[in-house]
């Protein structure tokens, strides 16, 4: 969980696929298009990635219904 003050506005969620709680890499993981992709089918809507790449570093933010943001920040 990331705390950033003054950053963004209201409260904010942060997961990082690839990552353990200590911020060490883990060697397996979901990777974050795969991520996207299902939440997607879930039925969240289009979701827009920051990266063009299909591995790598990428990220992308929702909403929850009581309008929370969750960012979705992959390192690697």
């Amino acid at each position: 969980m990331g705390l950033f003050q003054n950053m963004f506005e209201g409260n904010l969620l942060t997961f990082n696929p690839g990552w353990d709680q200590n911020a060490e890499s883990l060697e397996e993981f979901t990777d974050i298009r795969r991520i996207k992709a299902e939440l997607e089918a879930a039925g969240l809507g289009q979701i827009e990635l920051d990266s063009t790449q299909e591995t790598g570093p990428a990220s992308f933010m929702i909403t929850d219904p009581d309008g929370n943001v969750i960012l979705f920040d992959q390192h690697r």
